[in-house]
């Protein structure tokens, strides 16, 4: 049987389910209904219930959902019961920012190594992680079996470094480099274009004031 191509739209709101259900929790909250849900999220009960039918719906009728099986099972739909080892590829104002962050761990993402070209910046610790030369990196990939870098560097940089680190086996990017990157199709590419999403929220500003 073919498997169902699930839009990315849907994807996209997987996350957003899952930050509020872990909200829910946090809360002590077992049961929650699409209508409940929908208040909290401002998406439709009806696209709800249309987003969980994609993965075999989750609930009972008249029930509602069962708010620990539901995060469970939308955090197995993400991939979150693997565990993946992060580098972050430059350690300036961003890069640090992305060390220090706590909750990439709680959700199976552990920073193993953070490079840059700084002298200055090389031999800092960050987050109890010491910062390494760029040079050291294509060797510490191999080494430790990296799956994901984070590029916070230079655009003048990122498409080459990201190019070796796909030839020495990463997996993944989360690219916050304003360009993109020209990498093989296996390789996987999130991009966050800080100037970008902050141009569409003026869009949305002109919009409303128009």
């Amino acid at each position: 049987m073919e498997e169902k191509k699930i839009s990315s739209a849907v994807i996209k709101r997987l996350p957003r389910y899952y930050r509020y259900l872990s909200e829910l929790l946090e809360k002590g909250i077992d049961r929650i209904s699409s209508q409940e849900l929908s208040k909290k999220m401002n998406v439709t009960a009806s696209q709800i219930r249309q987003d969980f039918n994609n993965f075999g719906g989750f609930g009972q009728q008249g029930y509602g959902y069962n708010v620990s099986y539901l995060h469970d099972e939308i955090g197995k739909i993400l991939g979150l019961e693997h565990h993946y080892k992060v580098i972050i590829v430059g350690a300036g104002n961003l890069g640090q920012a992305l060390a220090n962050y706590a909750g990439f761990v709680k959700r199976g993402f552990r920073i193993s190594g953070i490079f840059d070209v700084n002298p200055s910046v090389i031999g800092q610790t960050i987050n109890g992680i010491k910062v390494m030369s760029i040079d050291t990196v294509e060797t510490f990939v191999q080494e430790e079996g990296v799956n994901i870098a984070a590029l916070t560097l230079p655009k003048d940089q990122a498409s080459r470094i990201a190019g070796k680190l796909a030839e020495m086996g990463v997996e993944a990017f989360w690219n916050f480099a304003s360009t993109d990157l020209n990498l093989p199709e296996h390789v996987v590419v999130e991009n966050v274009h800080l100037a970008e999403s902050l141009m569409r929220l003026s869009y949305k500003l002109s919009e409303k004031h128009s």
